[in-house]
């Protein structure tokens, strides 16, 4: 018998065994419709072996649902969670989860009001569900036959016999209150590949067009089959064919490294036996910003900042250089170091020499850094942004050059020492020669003091509102209503319904909002220093703020290109938003709008989402507006609806994108009723050049669809929304989001 039949016989073995004890299962630990887990009653569903419990698992006094090991001899503080609903949800003291009476998982927060995740069955005949001896959740219909399985909609984790098919992912754990950016992806290329969000590839394995699915053997390899079940790659374990290993798993971890863990029967934790990566510092981004990353004779790694100030505290390690400083700059070198950006994760990248290397970066206004590398080819690799990764080690030959500003220094020339008296006859050359020395050393400490005075003048007058800058150095500088009306020159320039544009004393470009209500001060500071201390890629930051006599305003980073809206409607623009772009826009504004709900320190909703509020910058990269004004325009921002509402206006504005037209009721009536014919084609924008790729139009129309149900409940989360773009997760045809019977002519 050949390797691949081994291989194959192997896997049908499997696939019996599994068929048998699932059987076993369903016959004898059913769970019928109806039945219900509290966190505050701590109860759970077991399988029938007791191996694996299903239930809510408490992390730091914050809840998921899910399942976890439960065997009698591993610890309770050992008994990690394999699977968990929603990936990151997580919920208070007060939730349930229920099976509801129509077949529908439902997890319900009543501290957030409202329902949390679902499993979207309600229309698929379930009868019953069970745990099964594998640990994989199944919802079963009348037939026993499985309609919805955990294993299918995998979190972080696959257990042994679990398959990962193509187009299914893995996705990390968050370290913390931020989101996580790591997934292990099964691409249609027959590739396994590691990413940090969606354009970083940082490990691979198997393709091309080869591999079909990856499974985890009860023999401790991982392997990838083929469409025949042969494997195509393999990796072991280092206790592979152990007889006391009980457990196995592959878990994607929080630090973006793909593992698989063993228990043995006489262990007291997990050991790991693999890892894809063996020096940490090669996941991409493993320090964030808060260094690079060195790795150590012991195996682990620490993040070191080697340009930060002694005297600056800030976790975050950020390039020092910024394009706007005005007493030149000087490159500091570090060997043995190479860099690259994070945010955004690319760079530039250049054949050439060491020198001119150093020399492109110190010319552009823009590179913050610049990486030298040679591995047979010389290269470059240029950095426009102060986020930026990396690693340092000895057997690196790559060499980085990091920009930063030169301080301001006043040169005062020497005291003038005292003339020797060499004759006491009157030299009337030499006087003449005094004289005019005197003078040429007094006009330059005129002009050197008068240099001085000017930069400090100018200084002050950027830094004159340090007394009033908000706390917690949100670094959002207090306007007085003179100083905006400077700035804008009298709001001359009108970009915006109340929004003009301006320039700082640096010469920086800004958008400032005329707020144009009436708002009670305290209230007001307290909302900017929220809006204030919010930083995302995909959100345009806050800058300052006047608050002066019933003023209030704010001063926005200003996007060279404009709302998303104007650039519909200008035909040279709207050319450049083809549908990969188009595409690019909503997969931003979702994450944008993610992190405002789940990633900042509490709940925070937009409120007015559309077009109008999102802008693109020099890139092209939409940047979410006007975010954060509900905190200030009204007391309530508690996330109850407000999430909702947000889904349903990222809904209208995905639509608009799609169809090109400006009414978003009326595109969204249009837009349905031809996806009801059938006619999706029809409703999109035929103004988009370059073509447009039709499954994912397809999935556009399903999930912006689904984001306007009138009923908030079946209205997806925003990250689900972000799932869906990325290509993580199916999504279903949507039922009719409105009154399908109102007719809308185009």
């Amino acid at each position: 018998m050949g390797r691949g039949d081994r291989i194959a016989s192997y896997s049908n073995l499997l696939l019996s065994i599994s068929i048998g004890s699932w059987f076993l299962s369903v016959v004898s630990s059913q769970i019928p419709l109806g039945s219900k887990l509290t966190v505050e009653e701590n109860n759970y569903w077991f399988s029938t072996n007791r191996d694996y419990a299903i239930g809510f698992l408490n992390f730091s006094d914050q809840y998921s649902f899910g399942v976890r090991f439960n065997a009698i001899y591993i610890p309770s503080s050992e008994q990690t969670a394999i699977w968990t609903a929603g990936w990151n949800v997580k919920v208070s003291s007060k939730a349930y989860f229920e099976l509801s009476p129509t077949g529908e998982m439902i997890l319900f927060d009543p501290a957030k009001g409202k329902t949390v995740w679902q499993s979207k069955t309600g229309n698929a005949s379930v009868e019953s569900a069970v745990l099964l001896d594998d640990g994989n959740f199944v919802l079963l219909n009348r037939n026993k036959s499985a309609v919805w399985q955990s294993f299918e909609s995998p979190s972080d984790t696959m257990l042994s016999g679990q398959i990962l098919s193509v187009g299914q992912s893995l996705r990390a754990s968050s370290r913390g209150s931020l989101t996580s950016y790591y997934s292990l992806h099964m691409n249609v290329s027959g590739e396994m590949q590691l990413r940090w969000e969606t354009s970083v590839i940082y490990w691979s394995v198997g393709g091309p067009h080869s591999a079909k699915q990856a499974i985890l053997g009860s023999d401790g390899i991982l392997r990838l089959l083929d469409q025949r079940s042969q494997a195509v790659w393999s990796v072991y374990g280092e206790d592979h064919n152990d007889s006391d290993v009980k457990f196995r798993f592959l878990r994607l971890d929080f630090d973006g490294n793909l593992r698989i863990y063993s228990w043995e029967n006489n262990a007291t934790s997990w050991r790991t036996v693999w890892q894809a990566i063996i020096n940490q510092c090669d996941v991409f981004a493993t320090c964030a910003n808060n260094g690079i990353c060195i790795f150590n004779a012991s195996d682990s790694y620490f993040c070191q900042c080697p340009f930060r100030s002694t005297i600056d505290s800030k976790s975050e390690c950020l390039i020092p250089y910024k394009p706007s400083c005005e007493s030149g700059s000087s490159m500091n070198r570090y060997d043995h170091v190479y860099l690259y950006g994070i945010y955004p994760p690319n760079k530039t990248v250049v054949q050439t020499s060491l020198h001119q290397c150093r020399s492109l970066c110190q010319k552009d206004p823009s590179c913050h850094a610049a990486s030298f590398v040679n591995n047979g080819t010389a290269q470059c690799h240029i950095m426009n942004s102060q986020y930026v990764g990396g690693q340092s080690d000895p057997s690196l030959g790559s060499v980085t050059f990091v920009k930063t500003c030169l301080d301001p220094i006043a040169v005062l020339p020497a005291p003038v020492s005292a003339l020797r008296k060499v004759s006491q006859k009157i030299c009337v050359a030499c006087l003449l020669e005094v004289a005019a020395a005197s003078i040429v050393v007094f006009l330059m400490l005129q002009f050197g003091i008068g240099v001085y005075l000017f930069r400090r003048r100018k200084h002050m007058m950027q830094k004159s509102a340090s007394p009033h800058i908000v706390p917690n150095a949100t670094g959002c500088i207090m306007f007085s209503y003179s100083e905006i009306k400077d700035l804008t020159d009298n709001f001359k320039q009108q970009i915006g319904q109340n929004v003009f544009k301006g320039v700082l004393p640096d010469n920086r470009l800004v958008a400032v909002k005329d707020l144009n209500a009436s708002i009670e001060e305290r209230r007001f500071r307290t909302a900017v220093l929220k809006i204030g201390s919010i930083y995302h890629k995909n959100l345009l930051r806050l800058d300052g703020y006047c608050c002066e006599s019933g003023r209030r305003l704010l001063v926005y980073e200003l996007a060279k290109y404009g709302s998303v809206d104007k650039c519909l409607e200008e035909p040279r623009m709207c050319k450049r938003l083809t549908w990969r772009k188009r595409i690019d826009i909503c997969l931003s504004v979702a994450r944008a709008v993610s992190y405002l709900h789940t990633g900042c320190r509490e709940f925070v909703s937009h409120g007015n989402l559309k077009c109008e509020n999102v802008v693109l910058d020099d890139e092209l990269e939409a940047k979410v507006s006007e975010f954060g004004l509900r905190t200030i325009k009204a007391e309530a921002s508690s996330s109850g609806g407000l999430a909702e509402a947000d889904v349903r206006d990222f809904g209208k504005m995905m639509v608009v994108l799609i169809t090109g037209w400006r009414n978003a009721d009326e595109a969204c009536y249009w837009a349905y009723e031809k996806w009801v014919k059938a006619e999706k084609e029809m409703a999109m924008d035929q103004r988009i050049v370059g073509g447009v790729d039709l499954q994912e139009l397809e999935r556009a129309l399903r999930i912006a669809f689904w984001c306007l149900q009138g009923d908030e409940r079946m209205r997806p989360s925003i990250g689900e929304v972000v799932k869906v773009l990325e290509g993580n997760l199916t999504v279903d045809p949507p039922p009719p989001p409105f009154a399908h019977n109102q007719q809308r002519s185009p």
